[in-house]
């Protein structure tokens, strides 16, 4: 079992909106963070994440928890699993009790890539490409590029070195052929560029073959710690200067990567084999850099770039695309000296709109009234995901482009009269809500207050009011007061003791004119009550509190 003070520890590291803005896009909303829920479909945003309290909450479908209990429900794993992933991500050892049968994570990784490395200092075929290609020694060390050889030689290495064949597997280092009943390596005779997680562990790898391989690129598989849709190559090199220069350039490849490293522009990072996906968005919001795109000119690179600017644009990002024509790209240019012109071309990229629309209307004969009207309605459809002032602020180009009056270009969406998902059918009593946050917040006060109120005198929350009282701080009801910054703890106990005294004059006027219209009582019973409630008023409203017992009929 993983001890208790290292989860406690581990947990005291975690920051609840980093650890979901990982996996999920967050929007800064008051003193909170906002999104649509990842565990039910949704269209307005109803999941919330509290920077203050820790903890995540749907409104819609009642999820909610801390760091951990994210990370269980939306990656599917057990409690120590989860911990264990954490760990990892925040590079903390965990400690464990002697007979638990869990271990910790090895440094198989680190281990395999320090061997492949040193096997490409000594491999000339592949230390010749590398060199060719423009690249340095000191970039070789940066990178940790390396070498991996056969399979048998990979499989007896892990062997010879006593390392765990089940998580070289897990790894994605080795994979098992079920038929055969055998253990392989993965990467056979390739360069090796190792791949790291954003806090600089190991995660996986890619390799490109030397030996004419019919796939020229090959990653690491999907695991548990490697998912090339939400990594970036080189995101941990270049992460500083991302967040100094506020820029991050996006290539296609790993060469382009360390190339532009190379000349200076240590911002730049590669995807892993993908396009650019929403699973990336997060990443790259940390920091709010401009986006800059270097992709390639050929179809497949044109391709990339629109899908990746539509994305982009969309998401609400800054920057734009920088088209490499003529077979070249990054790599080739700082190979043949052309940085000063690398660094025009980022200053002066095309805007991602203004590139979308453009590659969108060069599909289309502009000069036939059919395609024409086409390519403005793909055109349109587009500039419907884009903001209502976007969108008007880009008419009058499309409209230029296509040639015809900006009146004809109908791009506002409709207002979308929809109730927000956050808002309830169930009744609200703001003050019944606060007096249970109040509870939550502060339990030293829940005695002060019971001295005088019982819960079951809460007309609208007093199930709430119990729970706070009994503890039970997870449940979904108790989470959504808890990350609600509309409802306000009361903080001391004068505040407390005169809000009590105002709730109790309200509650004993409304018992009184109940009493009053009351037919089935005798009148000595009735005259009673009033007297009885009559007094608790006047009591009240001279500073007295009165006790449950006198509110009690």
């Amino acid at each position: 079992m993983i001890t208790q003070d290292s989860i406690e520890a581990l947990k005291a590291r975690l920051d609840v909106v980093d650890v979901v803005g990982s996996y999920i896009e967050l929007k800064k909303a008051g003193t909170n963070f906002k999104a649509p829920c990842p565990f039910h479909d949704e269209k307005s945003p109803s999941f919330v994440v509290s920077p203050s309290k820790q903890i995540y909450h749907c409104f819609g479908c009642g999820a909610g928890g801390d760091s951990v209990r994210f990370v269980m429900e939306y990656e599917k794993l057990n409690y120590p699993e989860a911990l264990e992933k954490l760990a990892d991500s925040y590079n903390f050892s965990l400690s464990y009790t002697t007979n638990n049968y869990n271990k910790p994570k090895s440094k198989l990784m680190e281990v395999v890539n320090s061997w492949y490395q040193n096997l490409f200092l000594s491999n000339q075929t592949a230390l010749s490409y590398i060199k060719e290609r423009g690249i340095y020694e000191s970039s070789i060390e940066k990178f940790g590029i390396g070498y991996a050889p056969d399979s048998n030689t990979t499989v007896n290495y892990i062997k010879s070195q006593m390392l765990n064949i089940p998580e070289a597997i897990e790894m994605g280092v080795l994979g098992y052929n079920d038929e055969r009943k055998n253990t392989y390596a993965r990467f056979i005779e390739r360069i090796m560029f190792p791949i790291h997680a954003t806090n600089g562990s190991i995660v996986g790898f890619g390799g490109r073959t030397i030996t004419g391989h019919q796939a020229k690129y090959v990653n690491s598989p999907e695991t548990p710690y490697f998912n090339k849709s939400r990594l970036l190559y080189a995101y941990h090199h270049a992460r500083q200067d991302i967040y100094k220069r506020k820029e991050i350039i996006i290539t296609e490849g790993y060469l382009d990567v360390i190339m532009l490293h190379q000349a200076g522009f240590t911002n730049a990072v590669a995807t892993l084999g993908t396009a650019l996906t929403p699973e990336h968005i997060p990443l790259l919001r940390k920091g709010e850099p401009k986006v800059l795109m270097a992709y390639d000119g050929d179809k497949a690179g044109r391709t990339a770039a629109l899908k990746a600017s539509k994305l982009l644009s969309a998401s609400g990002f800054d920057g734009g695309v920088v088209i490499f024509n003529d077979g070249l790209d990054p790599a080739d240019m700082v190979k043949n000296g052309a940085g000063e012109e690398l660094s025009n071309m980022f200053r002066n990229t095309q805007p991602f709109i203004e590139f979308v629309l453009s590659e969108i209307l060069s599909l289309y004969n502009l000069k036939d009234p059919k395609a024409k009207e086409a390519g403005m309605n793909e055109a349109t459809a587009y500039l419907k995901t884009l903001s209502s002032f976007l969108q008007e602020s880009y008419k009058p180009y499309l409209a230029s482009r296509l040639g015809v009056s900006p009146s004809l270009v109908r791009v506002t969406n409709p207002q979308n009269n929809q109730q927000n998902s956050m808002q309830r059918d169930t009744h609200k009593d703001m003050w019944e809500l606060s007096l249970v946050k109040t509870v939550l917040e502060y339990p030293q006060f829940s005695d002060q207050i019971l001295d005088v109120l019982d819960p079951s005198l809460l007309q609208f929350h007093s199930q709430e009011l119990i729970l706070a009282l009994q503890g039970e701080k997870d449940v979904p009801q108790l989470m959504a007061i808890t990350v609600d910054d509309t409802i306000k703890a009361l903080t001391n106990e004068d505040d407390i003791r005169a809000e009590l005294m105002i709730f109790l004059i309200r509650y004993f006027e409304k018992e009184l004119k109940k009493v009053n219209l009351q037919s089935n009582i005798s009148f000595e019973e009735k005259a009673f009550y009033i007297r009885k409630f009559r007094g608790n008023i006047v009591r009240l409203k001279r500073g007295e509190l009165v006790t449950t017992k006198d509110v009690n009929r």
